[in-house]
C-alpha cells in the first residue's frame, strides 16, 4: 500500500472561449433572451395591459440581482483572486435591483436604467483585463442597450 498524498485544489482549466472577443451562440441566446421581454413589456403597456409595467419593474430588477451573481461568479475565476472592482460592480448591480423591486415605477426604472447602464460601461472594461469573458466586450453594451430602451419606454408610460 502506498501513501497518499492529497490531490492539489483544482483550478479551472484555460479555454479559448474565456478570451476571445467571439461571442458564443448561447451567450446570444441567453443573453439577449432575458432582455427581450423589457421591451416587450412597454410594448404590451403600450397596448394597454396594465400589469406589463409591475411585470417589465420585477423582470428588470431580477435580472439585474442575477447578472449581480454573475459578477460575483466570475470574480472567483480572476487570476490572482477577485478584484474590489468585481465586487463593487456586483455591489452595485445587487443594491440597485434591490432597491427597484421596492421602489415605486418611476424611481425603480430609474434606477434599473442605471444598473443596467452601468453593465454596458463596466463589463467591456472587466473584460479588456481578464475580470469578464473576453466577449462580454462585444455582448453587454448592445445586450444593455436593448433593456435600456425598453427601461426608458416602460418610464415613460407609467403615470406619475
Amino acid at each position: 500500500m502506498t501513501p497518499t498524498t492529497p490531490n492539489p485544489a483544482p483550478t479551472p482549466a484555460p479555454t479559448p472561449e474565456g478570451a476571445s472577443r467571439r461571442i458564443p451562440l448561447l451567450s446570444l441566446v441567453f443573453g439577449y433572451g432575458p432582455v427581450l421581454v423589457l421591451p416587450l413589456t412597454a410594448l404590451a403597456a403600450w397596448a394597454g395591459m396594465p400589469l406589463a409595467p409591475l411585470i417589465g419593474q420585477i423582470w428588470g430588477a431580477a435580472i439585474l440581482i442575477f447578472l449581480a451573481g454573475v459578477a460575483r461568479g466570475l470574480s472567483f475565476f480572476t487570476p490572482g483572486g477577485t478584484h474590489v472592482s468585481q465586487m463593487a460592480t456586483m455591489i452595485l448591480r445587487f443594491s440597485l435591483g434591490l432597491l427597484a423591486l421596492i421602489a415605486g415605477p418611476s424611481t425603480g426604472f430609474g434606477l434599473l436604467i442605471l444598473g443596467y447602464a452601468s453593465i454596458a460601461l463596466t463589463d467591456p472594461w472587466l473584460a479588456s483585463w481578464g475580470g469578464a469573458p473576453g466577449h462580454f466586450a462585444r455582448l453587454r453594451p448592445p445586450q444593455m442597450a436593448v433593456a435600456i430602451l425598453g427601461l426608458i419606454a416602460l418610464f415613460l408610460l407609467v403615470p406619475r
